[in-house]
């Protein structure tokens, strides 16, 4: 699929000496949500920050739909909108006026049907005539992204967006992410709720101390990282596994009532009908089973432990 966003070769050392990315290269596809995750420190503000326009880069190169976004920076710019984490703007604005001057700073022609529309999806309309300093912390947040929407961005980046906002608010801004992707905007977001890029993401990345350390399709990593579990629960105690079954990844509970068996998510089943057959053979009867497979949190604790 075509690249919307190419980062090529991308560093960031601060004066203190600290280096926050180190040689990222990264392609983000036209009108998919990418995932980036790491743990704080990771280099995920400073990446967004340098594709952004907001933190200098000390080698590498961005593009934003073709533009450079130091050698044509305005139109690269126009191209990006940026939900950051924090409310910084006039507390005494109103919520309309707050829309309608970062739709003028990228030089839009006045589109109020538009900016309503915005508004009334992150349910703000009733709203737009309120002081910023008025709002409630989840209303400050969904005005954060309307601000980012005013000039109609193909590049949306959501940093941290869902943080300390309550339910209710949280589906209705994935709701609207559906929408936007839907419409082509390519969405960016980083998070720490990790199951909401399980849910909402085509694509996930890991950054951790500056660098890339994996970019999968979601549905692939989970394949390929990820672990199923069958647990078996027996009608009495068993006291040890056979040694008949030594040759597959079982272990037995505490208490004796359960056998548990781990396997590659990728296994396409095969392994678990001759399981059965084996525990059948070896005496050890069940009487219900469950399965279980490990979820984008645990493909991220265990990729970090690994990069550790």
């Amino acid at each position: 699929m075509q690249a919307i966003l190419s980062i090529r070769d991308l560093s960031k050392t601060y004066d203190s000496g600290f280096q926050a990315l180190k040689r990222v290269d990264l392609d983000i596809r036209k009108g998919e949500i990418f995932a980036l995750l790491g743990p704080n420190g990771a280099g995920k503000t400073t990446l967004i920050g340098s594709v952004c326009g907001l933190v200098r880069p000390s080698t590498g190169s961005v593009t934003v739909g073709g533009h450079d976004i130091v050698r044509d920076y305005r139109a690269a710019r126009a191209l990006i909108g940026l939900v950051p984490q924090e409310l910084t703007t006039d507390a005494f604005e109103t919520v309309w006026g707050a829309v309608t001057f970062s739709r003028g700073l990228f030089g839009k022609a006045p589109r109020p049907e538009y900016l309503e529309q915005i508004l009334r999806d992150l349910s703000l309309w009733e709203k737009k005539d309120s002081r910023i300093m008025a709002l409630s912390g989840g209303m400050k947040r969904r005005l954060l992204i309307a601000k980012a929407l005013s000039h109609e961005p193909q590049v949306l980046f959501l940093d941290e967006p869902t943080a300390g906002v309550d339910v209710s608010l949280r589906q209705d801004m994935w709701a609207l992410v559906r929408r936007l992707q839907q419409s082509g905007v390519t969405i960016i977001l980083t998070t720490h709720y990790i199951e909401e890029a399980e849910e909402m993401a085509d694509r996930i990345g890991v950054i951790n101390r500056g660098e890339i350390i994996l970019v999968e399709d979601k549905i692939e990593l989970m394949r390929k990282l990820g672990k199923k579990q069958m647990t078996l629960q027996l009608p009495a105690r068993l006291a040890a596994i056979p040694p008949a079954l030594a040759g597959w990844n079982l272990a037995l509970s505490a208490d004796g009532h359960e056998l548990i068996y781990t396997y590659d998510a990728k296994d396409d089943g095969s392994r678990i009908a001759s399981v059965l057959a084996d525990l059948a053979a070896a005496g050890v009867a069940y009487k219900d089973l469950q399965t279980s497979q490990s979820s984008l949190e645990d493909i991220f604790v265990s990729l970090l432990r690994e990069a550790a």
